[in-house]
């Protein structure tokens, strides 16, 4: 029985006359397009339920950041509508960030017939219009592990959670103090009330005040309507404020007193506002060290620092390495909809070797990128994109462009494979940095 409809967009006239001829017998109906140009207009007349969307459209282009942006459009105006990547094999780490960015799976060209009918097929077999509806990712709770750092954090937690004592959490990026936070919300008693969390680092000095107290109309030029911010949003709930210690000191003192008096003024506004939080903090600097040196409000320290947790990097609980790869192997085989289900023996060897610097979001994104890649049910060695070369340290003994090579991929695995921002960071222009990617095979 012939499936719905396919539409192909691929610069290429000799693939879209292959491809048409291919799925023709497979599908109620395929159109080929050969740029985005006409992609929109294309959508709302054909109305398809796949895409076959091709990564670059330009000769010598190899970016893979239209596919990229198509992508994220197409899912944004048409969310029913399924997307299959078409690569090359240079592009792979690009189309595994197209997968998560919605695509439903890729194609690598040249490609193999029975494979791709078999993908397209999958991807129509999980439209709306097949009566099956895409399976909602699951988001991960505490692992707690068998660690003793790990089983004192959790008996530390069943004492605190069902107090109002405020909470500072410490440790290194990705070691999950923002699961810890919720662990500790969803265990009091506020745990039917708002957890409201907020990356404090990330908001600009000028949004500050408005981003967490809150605006009334006409306070500033683009104050169209009142605001509640973020203290008003978590009142009878938790508020999480992440990465505290990135908080400029000037704005300190006005956090410091709302937290003190539990009252809160919008901007522009002198009511006064009665605010019932509970409060939990997170930050991976040195809290008491930003005090010694005049960077951090002493008063402030105090007031958020009744109780103190600090989680342990990944590397400080090595046992759990394993435990926690087969976790996220089980939820992105299905989230991807993978045959994977375990791990081989020289792929654990890899991954309890790794030093994990990026701690457990590091692992949670190699796992996520091997399962993508896997091709049958056991999870390879060869399945696994670590970077096995960020923690070392150049010697006298190394060339240059050994060195050179070293920085690159610690930059790359630093920014997720953002090769915008690897660029940036770099210093260099993207041309010459794409230049060296193919020089060093990276």
């Amino acid at each position: 029985m012939k499936k719905g409809k396919i539409l192909v967009v691929d610069d290429n006239i000799g693939i879209r006359n292959a491809l048409t001829l291919l799925l023709t017998p497979h599908f109620t109906e395929v159109v080929a397009i050969a740029s985005p140009k006409s992609l929109i207009t294309t959508m709302d007349n054909f109305k398809p339920d796949v895409v076959l969307l091709d990564m670059n459209f330009y000769t010598d282009a190899n970016t893979g950041n239209e596919g990229l942006y198509w992508t994220k459009e197409l899912k944004k105006m048409y969310s029913e509508v399924q997307i299959v990547l078409f690569t090359a094999y240079a592009d792979i780490t690009l189309a595994v960030e197209g997968m998560k960015r919605g695509a439903f799976d890729f194609i690598v060209k040249p490609w193999d017939n029975e494979k791709l009918i078999a993908t397209l097929c999958a991807a129509y077999d999980a439209t709306p219009r097949a009566a099956k509806k895409p399976q909602a990712e699951v988001v991960d709770d505490m692992y707690w592990g068998d660690s003793r750092q790990m089983t004192d954090i959790h008996r530390t937690l069943e004492k605190i959670a069902p107090t109002e004592a405020t909470v500072l959490i410490t440790g290194e990026n990705g070691t999950g103090k923002d699961l810890l936070a919720r662990a500790i919300h969803t265990s009091s008693y506020r745990k039917d009330k708002p957890l409201v969390c907020v990356d404090a680092g990330a908001i600009t000095e000028t949004l500050f005040e408005s981003e967490l107290f809150g605006h009334v109309k006409g306070a500033f030029t683009d104050a169209h309507a009142d605001h509640a911010g973020k203290f008003e949003q978590a009142d009878g709930g938790t508020l999480f404020l992440d990465e505290i210690g990135n908080i400029p000191l000037h704005l300190q003192a006005k956090l410091l007193r709302v937290l003190q008096n539990r009252m809160v003024s919008r901007v522009g506004s002198e009511k006064q506002t009665p605010i019932d939080i509970r409060l939990i903090c997170a930050t991976n600097k040195d809290l008491e060290q930003m005090v010694n040196d005049g960077r951090f409000r002493e008063d402030l320290y105090y007031r958020i620092n009744t109780m103190h947790i600090h989680l342990p990097a990944l590397r400080e609980r090595a046992g759990d390495v394993l435990p926690l790869a087969e976790r996220f192997l089980k939820r992105y085989a299905e989230k991807y909809r993978r045959g994977v289900e375990r791990i081989s023996d020289d792929a654990a060897q890899k991954l309890t070797r790794h030093p994990w610097s990026g701690n457990i979001r590091e692992l949670q994104n190699v796992i996520e990128k091997a399962v993508i890649l896997s091709e049958g049910k056991i999870l390879m060695g060869k399945d696994l994109m670590m970077n096995e070369t960020t923690k070392h340290i150049a010697t006298a003994s190394q060339t240059l462009e050994e060195t050179e090579e070293v920085a690159i991929r610690a930059v790359v695995a630093r920014c997720n494979g953002n090769l915008s921002l690897v660029a940036k960071e770099l210093g260099i222009s993207r041309p010459t940095l794409y230049n060296k990617l193919k020089k060093y095979g990276i």
